[in-house]
């Protein structure tokens, strides 16, 4: 079995090491690194290409999101799984736009990070339950502002 190869990058070493000892116990999921800031989080993807990162976004020197747009840049194969105590629905919407897979809130990510990282690794997004729901009713509201007229919107799925 081929494993699925993931960086973690939070600036704060006991999240790193609290996300490290829960894919540890996944025997599809391989821990190849961890940068504790942006820009060190690009460079670790550019020498390991791991298949996905987990990718907060309060980090020094290069914010998750910056970080995430640069990485997709140079490893586009790479997934990247957004990991953030924010919730508030522009940092999602800022994370889809940045090229993220998947938005995982922290207070609630143990549960769901193996099963999210398995998803954003075959192609399909990932969100925490609480967000399609909020982006769903964000939606409908502009829809409704526009008239009701269609306009193009960014696809997502709730996983599962």
């Amino acid at each position: 079995m081929k494993r699925i190869t993931v960086l973690l990058a939070d600036d704060n070493s006991v999240v790193r090491g609290e996300f490290r000892r829960i894919l540890e116990h996944e025997v599809d999921l391989e821990v190849v690194g961890e940068a504790h800031n942006g820009r060190e989080a690009v460079a670790m993807v550019n020498k390991l290409r791991p298949a996905v990162v987990l990718m907060d976004i309060a980090m020094p020197l290069l914010n998750g999101l910056q970080a995430t747009r640069q990485i997709l840049k140079s490893a586009p194969t790479t997934k990247v799984l957004i990991l953030s105590a924010h919730d508030d629905e522009a940092y999602v919407v800022e994370a889809i736009n940045s090229g993220a897979m998947g938005y995982l809130i922290k207070q609630t990510a143990a549960d769901s990070v193996c099963p999210a990282i398995r998803s954003v690794q075959n192609g399909k997004t990932f969100f925490s339950p609480s967000i399609p729901a909020r982006l769903q009713k964000r939606n409908r509201k502009k829809w409704m502002d526009w008239g009701g007229l269609p306009k193009p919107r960014l696809a997502f799925s709730q996983s599962l």
